[in-house]
């Protein structure tokens, strides 16, 4: 087959699986889980079941799907703001200001019975796997400048901000947010005189 031709068809191929992906959400959205079917979403896709069935075999698998394509997205945006320019400490507080604020509005994203859905397995270890090597190196630069203790090791204080800025999901206001990002960084000060 000619290059021109299949790389055509991949991109028809993402297309339509990016409409499938965001019908899907849409449908969630507004009838909530248990009412979201395959013949929802394909008539809300505007294409055939049989063609929704060759890009999906269900409805979970369009969810975990759409939620890795929000996960990769997230993840993205805090590679950004860990490269930006700036010392490490002006990075660090952009990263885990990020990450609360993400943290925050995912409550308005679903269910529990949504979360309960998407929140497991290898895609979500992957994940935070990533997200705690991105948080380890930023907070080894920090230390390294002296703005971050080093009576701990990185890997725990990666660990700390993960735990402690997921409680910015509970939280009412975007204000409240960045009081537990400032008491987060407090935790992550070098003691005085170190």
């Amino acid at each position: 087959m000619p290059k021109l031709w299949s790389d055509t068809i991949e991109a028809h191929r993402r297309t339509v699986d990016e409409a499938i992906l965001d019908a899907t959400w849409a449908l969630v959205t507004e009838r909530g889980l248990l009412a979201v079917t395959m013949s929802a979403i394909a008539e809300k896709t505007g294409i055939g079941r049989a063609t929704l069935y060759k890009h999906f075999p269900d409805v979970e698998a369009i969810l975990r799907a759409g939620h890795r394509r929000h996960v990769t997205a997230h993840l993205a945006q805090l590679a950004r703001l860990r490269e930006q320019s700036g010392d490490a400490a002006q990075r660090l507080r952009a990263v885990l200001e990020a990450y609360a604020l993400i943290c925050h509005h995912r409550r308005s994203h679903g269910t529990d019975e949504l979360a309960a859905l998407l929140h497991r397995g290898e895609d979500v270890a992957a994940a935070q796997a990533g997200l705690l090597s991105l948080f380890q190196e930023l907070l080894a630069e920090a230390a390294e400048e002296g703005s971050v203790r080093r009576d701990m090791a990185t890997d725990e204080l990666a660990t700390y901000c993960l735990h402690a800025l997921r409680a910015a999901g509970g939280l009412p206001s975007e204000a409240a947010v960045r009081r537990l990002v400032a008491v987060t960084l407090a935790g992550l000060a070098p003691a005085s005189g170190s």
